[in-house]
């Protein structure tokens, strides 16, 4: 019996990447799609509670059970697990293929890595797949043997349980992919700016840049060091957010 493989995103369901990963899974099991109605990058774990969801049938792939939903890649994994499937659980959830890298820090704002979570948080294996080019146009062709590779892996061994994996994988270029480095998320953060700009009405509005600083220059443990060096970075993520080794600390405060 084939696996059941529920797909999900947060750039659209009309975008490239889904479009690539739902080609991916059809070659490995029975694919369900419910994806957002349209983009819904660095919305996190937001989860839509003062307004309705509304979820309609698609038919923009072949052959697969698809869906697009108003709300957020949260939404679709909760709407996909508790009304779409109901009593069918996934053998798995892949979220992607993002336009755009979900490294280090980058994978608290995820949308992406986000809908992977909610899997972990509900008991069913799941990944994030991200690719470092944020074109619309992006060439996922050299990833795709490894996706393929790491899913049938992860559905072979197993997740651990309340552990999501971040797949992150280079922007494509002359040299092959060296191959899959297991890391830890690098210790790295965005430099933000706010640029004041001006509309064609004369009416001011702030745009936010900045450039991103990554403290683990020398580590080569890190997902960004493998990134850098052309290798695919999996990072086992948790949403158990407790700093442990505080604990002792704080007890000692005696609050």
């Amino acid at each position: 019996m084939k696996p059941l493989i529920l797909v999900t995103n947060d750039d659209g369901i009309t975008s490239l990447g889904i479009r690539t990963l739902v080609n991916v899974m059809k070659t490995i099991g029975d694919v369900i799609v419910v994806a957002p109605n349209s983009p819904q990058s660095g919305m996190g774990h937001a989860i839509t509670i003062g307004e309705p969801l509304r979820l309609y049938e698609t038919h923009i792939f072949e052959d697969v059970v698809e869906y697009e939903c108003s709300g957020t890649p949260a939404d679709c994994v909760k709407l996909a697990k508790n009304y779409v499937l109901q009593d069918r659980k996934p053998d798995l959830i892949v979220s992607g293929i993002n336009h755009g890298s979900n490294s280090s820090i980058s994978v608290l704002y995820s949308g992406t890595m986000s809908a992977a979570i909610e899997g972990a948080i509900e008991g069913i294996p799941a990944i994030g797949f991200s690719l470092c080019d944020y074109r619309e146009d992006a060439d996922f062709s050299h990833g795709i043997p490894f996706i393929k590779s790491i899913t049938e892996s992860a559905l072979k061994h197993g997740i651990p349980k309340g552990i999501a994996l971040n797949v992150n994988i280079p922007v494509k270029s002359d040299d092959a992919i060296k191959g899959v480095k297991v890391c830890r998320q690098a210790h790295a953060k965005w430099q933000e700016k706010f640029d004041h700009r001006v509309d064609p009405n004369g009416r001011g509005y702030l745009w936010m840049a900045g450039k991103f600083v990554n403290f683990d220059t020398e580590k080569e443990d890190t997902d960004v060091w493998a990134l850098d060096n052309n290798y695919i970075s999996v990072v086992p993520c948790q949403y158990d957010l407790t700093g442990y080794k505080a604990l002792k600390e704080l007890e000692t405060w005696n609050l």
